[in-house]
């Protein structure tokens, strides 16, 4: 399969699909790299919770599971682990 290494779905998965919307799901980053990251190229929601503190919410947020965001992601992930 062209691109097998980039894209894959995992359709067994209790949380598949995670988001709704999406034609093609991909799972290879089912858990964000850019979760931790104060700025990332997704459309995270921010909120402070009780004690004033902010919180990321990429509850609504599909940019890791597109296809096309492969190369951002391995890019991103690539100058990081060059610093």
């Amino acid at each position: 399969m062209e691109n097998s290494y980039r894209f894959f779905a995992n359709k067994d998965c209790k949380y598949y699909p995670c988001h709704e919307g999406i034609e093609e799901m991909n799972c290879m980053f089912c858990f964000c790299p850019f979760y931790l990251q104060a700025k990332c190229p997704g459309k995270p929601e921010w909120f402070r919770n009780a004690a004033g503190k902010q919180i990321k919410d990429c509850t609504n947020c599909t940019f890791p599971h597109r296809p096309e965001s492969y190369d951002v992601i391995i890019r991103w992930i690539r100058n990081q682990n060059q610093k």
